[in-house]
């Protein structure tokens, strides 16, 4: 019984000896069963998902910008042979990420909390980082040998996770949480980087300091995207601005003036679109609305919900109902039930066809059916109600999804919910217009409260902007000085 044992460690070692690879960063061997060819590939296959899934933001300056800059950054890389692929997405949520293979990705809500290109500069070096030093492959090695499974962000529970991503296994990869010691490495990287194509690095310490602050402005508010899968321990703000430091002395620039360029950058960000865009739907009230679409759809008081320009999530806040809405596929009703049917796997028990506030619809209810892993028999895991709504040549799907022996529970809320969708007719609504950062100049000296006051800004939100300016609302600002504000 002891040979097969000792052959299965040593088949085992030959393995993970002939996968070992050596670091681009650190130049030391490290196991890694994902090739460079397959890093490639994630990257390739993720990027239409994260496109799909937030939408490019659609300003040619912006995409222009980070393009250029991350070119620069990547060709002074210890990867410099990745073609690497830069994209501004549009989300309000404040978070810079990167897929393996070289493909990184700002959203517009961390674009307008930037406050001068060294910071954008320091966070990018951040990002190429976790690229150059395969943070992502070593991720996913790790769930390899540990048979550990990948999980997206759900606002559900696991057991409903299929219902609420319809991604990739490469679009989860994104919401992989580095360690403390990729993420500290990453911001050496950060560092030098930007410092080799010219700009100050300190700058990205201060703006760690101004997401900690957004952070700590509302208990109640979620920890900023970036800071939750970035760990932001309370010495990163002086250890960045010791490495920004030790990289001029070593580099012999203590003297030289690097760039922080924060005129250009605010000139460049001048009418981003600020928090949610209405156009990509709104939660007002206990409502959902979507002005281009024109339609509303009730949420049920106290869910959870989060939207994406590829569908709409409720869940109750126990994790144990989900509701979505997203577009379905197929020319009619009936094609559109059988292609949900085949996607999840699906067994319908009854249908019938409805008419919802004068929309034609197609309500079923189905069970999805699981092997008990105990018994290995068959069983229903998760339980649905889902309408097809029709509006002209477009589809609309709503499910709800429980367990078994919570569906009755909810059954009345997904089927009022359901029945809830209807035309959208108000105006106000319809016309309802994004909020913008607006750059404003000085025209004497004053300090940043005195100047958001003349420009309107009610007391309640004057943190707020304070924080989107990385400033203190008592700081002072000069004759002739650029700063932000937010309005239509």
């Amino acid at each position: 019984m002891k040979k097969p044992v000792i052959l299965g460690h040593t088949l085992a070692l030959l393995f993970l000896l002939n996968s070992c690879a050596t670091n681009p960063v650190t130049g030391k061997k490290e196991v890694m069963l994902v090739s460079e060819g397959q890093e490639l590939a994630m990257g390739q296959q993720s990027d239409p998902s994260v496109i799909n899934q937030f939408g490019l933001y659609p300003d040619q300056k912006i995409q222009s910008f980070i393009n250029d800059k991350g070119k620069k950054m990547g060709a002074v890389s210890h990867r410099a042979n990745i073609n690497y692929q830069f994209r501004v997405v549009d989300s309000p949520i404040i978070n810079a990420f990167a897929v393996p293979g070289g493909y990184v990705y700002f959203t517009r809500g961390i674009m307008a909390h930037f406050n001068n290109e060294a910071q954008f500069a320091g966070v990018l070096g951040h990002e190429i980082g976790h690229v150059t030093a395969r943070h992502s492959a070593k991720q996913q090695t790790n769930a390899i040998l540990g048979q550990v499974g990948l999980m997206g962000a759900m606002i559900a529970s696991p057991r409903l996770a299929q219902f609420g991503d319809q991604a990739s296994q490469g679009m989860q990869l994104l919401f992989l949480k580095f360690g403390r010691d990729d993420e500290s490495q990453s911001d050496e990287l950060g560092v030098q980087y930007s410092s080799q194509i010219g700009y100050d690095a300190a700058q990205m310490a201060d703006f760690f300091r101004t997401l900690q602050r957004q952070q700590e402005q509302s208990s109640a508010e979620p920890v900023p995207d970036f800071l939750s899968t970035h760990p932001n321990p309370a010495d990163r703000y002086e250890r960045v601005h010791q490495l920004a430091a030790q990289w001029k002395q070593q580099n012999g620039s203590a003297t030289t003036k690097l760039a922080v360029n924060r005129d250009q950058y605010l000139r460049l960000i001048d009418g981003i679109v600020y928090g949610e865009d209405p156009k990509q739907g709104f939660v007002e009230g206990n409502a959902f609305y979507h002005p281009e679409l024109k339609f509303r759809l009730p949420v049920p008081s106290g869910w959870k919900h989060q939207n994406t320009p590829q569908q709409f999530q409720m869940a109750d806040p126990a994790g144990k109902a989900l509701l979505m809405l997203a577009s379905a596929p197929g020319a009619s009703l009936d094609e559109a039930a059988q292609a949900i049917v085949k996607q999840f796997s699906l067994q319908p028990s009854d249908s019938k066809r409805v008419t919802v506030n004068g929309f034609p619809a197609l309500a079923f209810v189905a069970d999805q059916v699981q092997q008990d892993q105990q018994t290995g028999q068959q069983v229903a895991g998760v339980r649905v109600l889902s309408y097809l709504i029709q509006d002209g040549k477009s589809i609309f799907m709503l499910l709800g999804a429980a367990a078994p022996a919570d569906f009755n529970t909810y059954v009345s809320t997904f089927t009022s919910t359901m029945e809830g969708f209807a035309r959208l007719t108000d105006l106000s609504k319809l016309n309802r217009q994004p909020e913008r950062v607006r750059i404003k100049t000085t025209k004497t000296s004053t300090t940043l409260s005195q100047a958001l006051k003349a420009n309107g800004i009610p007391e309640k939100r004057m943190e707020e902007m304070a924080i989107l300016n990385g400033m203190q609302l008592s700081d002072r600002l000069g004759a002739g000085m650029l700063y932000k504000v937010v309005g239509k």
